[in-house]
């Protein structure tokens, strides 16, 4: 059995979480979650087999609430709190929760809101004298952590069902790369629903005994404040280290702010090379890439005590075994950084499977090797540099991975949209936007509604799923591309020239 937090059952007086005002130290978090496990374990009978959802809004509520369900050993699903409807509905459907833990007085949408609900209460001022709580023992490593779900890039999104041994290890291997300690204070503003942000972000602390320090919401400013302070360590998208690079050739003080910093670390999407430069430029500081999945966690990362490999994603973590294959399966043995492959892993860092979905399971592995579909080549250092994805339908934009799949869907489900196909394009910004081509329903007569604008397209998929799904660009066709046996050909895609309606959304 592996404790996952130390510092936690220590009663360590250190601070642990920090978000705006509102801070907690260990022993005022094990104060809080004690009695919060108690009640999980009452209302989410089963043990393992139980899953509670949590509304994973930025807050301190939301860290409790996955640490609190961790501890209890009932597996946590992470909802995004701008989700849309038919996205929900599915992952309640497919997960079938217990019971949803939220923040007090937080408005939760219909389907949720059917839940039972546990509101996580936290005092407006914890007490620096408090009583220690007794905490359940933990359950093995295999036991079900957290279950996060996939965008959804060939269809619903899928259940990953990560295993405690899994965020164990990738937190480790993490800290031995980037030499992470409890003397670090991590600053950064991602989301708590997927694994940057919560397993990284909120989970790497506390395993480690440091403290994170949380924004809320991004901005420069708020980054500048932190590392500024006792702030040693910044995770971010490439989205927001572009704005900081904008900024910081223009800015001293959030240049120096970034210069003190002892690790700037980039991920989700590759930081493009400009903006590297940018930032060494300003602040005199590299900042370090990693890959991972959210079947894998992480994989790879450039090490805090190595080499430059700008540009790459580093080498394998401790523990982890990568490879890269030819279209045959073949492994590929040559490291000249030239040869495409597709990265395979194996390792403890691996999810146990795809909730409800053994053949998507099987389907994922080739013999002990996860199949990530994402493609690259391998340096004479060992360092990978990813170049894409086999497919042409995961695309990144602001730091996520969007399934071109679901958002299809979504606008074929519009009444004026009688084909549809979904791709992705570069955006100095975002990293890739999101481009719309649709064919419009053909209605005559008096009656006949106007076709669709590229504005109540883009409202309408932010609707169904969530805002940063919605297109950027709409473009509007005669018709799609199609092989003989009627897959639309997206390479083959061209903007025509721009009719009345077409534009940015």
């Amino acid at each position: 059995m592996n404790v996952l937090f130390p510092a936690l059952r220590d009663g360590s007086p250190a601070p642990a979480l920090r978000f705006g005002d509102r801070a907690l130290d260990y022993r005022q978090l094990a104060a809080v979650v004690g009695p919060l496990t108690e009640r999980i374990g009452a209302a989410a009978p089963g043990g393992g087999a139980a899953r509670i959802a949590v509304w994973a809004t930025p807050t301190l509520e939301t860290s409790v609430a996955v640490v609190a369900a961790l501890l209890a050993g009932v597996a946590a699903v992470p909802v995004n709190p701008k989700i849309g409807e038919r996205e929900l509905a599915h992952i309640l459907a497919d997960s079938a929760p217990a019971l949803v833990l939220t923040e007090p007085d937080a408005a939760l949408p219909g389907p949720l809101a059917a839940l039972p609900r546990l509101d996580v209460e936290i005092p407006a001022e914890p007490s620096e004298e408090t009583t220690p709580h007794p905490l359940p023992l933990e359950p093995g490593d295999e036991s079900p952590a957290l279950i996060v779900y996939t965008s959804g890039t060939t269809g619903a999104p899928k259940g990953v069902v990560l295993p405690r041994r899994a965020l164990a290890h990738t937190l480790d291997a993490l800290a031995e790369t980037w030499q992470w300690t409890a003397d670090d204070v991590l600053v950064h503003a991602l989301p708590l629903f997927h694994v940057h942000g919560l397993i990284l972000g909120v989970l790497g602390p506390l395993r480690r005994g440091g403290s994170v320090h949380h924004l809320g919401r991004f901005s420069t400013e708020g980054v500048a404040r932190e590392l500024s302070s006792d702030g040693t360590m910044l995770f971010g998208v490439p989205t927001m280290y572009h704005r900081l690079a904008l900024e910081a050739g223009e800015n001293p003080a959030l240049a120096k702010a970034l210069g003190r910093a002892r690790l700037l670390v980039s991920g989700s999407a590759a930081l493009p090379l400009t903006d590297h430069e940018r930032l060494l430029a300003a602040t005199g500081r590299r900042v370090i890439e990693r890959y991972g999945m959210t079947e894998t966690l992480m994989n790879t990362s450039v090490r805090a005590d190595g080499p430059d490999a700008t540009g790459t994603v580093g080498g394998p973590l401790p523990g982890v075994y990568v490879r890269l294959v030819d279209d045959a399966g073949q492994a590929l043995e040559v490291s000249d950084g030239e040869t495409v492959g597709e990265i395979q892993v194996r390792g403890p860092n691996l999810f146990t499977e795809y909730l409800n979905r053994p053949d998507a399971t099987a389907a994922a592995f080739d013999g002990g090797w996860f199949r990530t579909g994402d493609m690259a080549v391998r340096d004479p250092a060992g360092n990978y540099r990813i170049v894409g994805r086999r497919a042409t339908d995961l695309i990144k934009s602001g730091g996520y991975k969007i399934g071109a799949g679901e958002i299809e869907n979504a606008l074929l489900a519009h009444p004026g949209v009688a084909e549809a196909a979904v791709t992705g394009e570069p955006d100095e910004d975002l990293g890739e936007r999101i481009v719309a081509w649709i064919v419009p329903v053909t209605v005559t007569g008096p009656d006949a509604a106007p076709p669709p604008s590229s504005q109540e397209l883009a409202d309408h998929v932010a609707s169904q799923l969530a805002p940063h799904k919605r297109p950027r660009i709409v473009h509007f066709l005669e018709a799609l591309p199609r092989n003989d046996m009627g897959k639309i050909l997206k390479r083959d895609l061209r903007a025509p020239a721009p009719p009345a309606g077409a534009g940015h959304a």
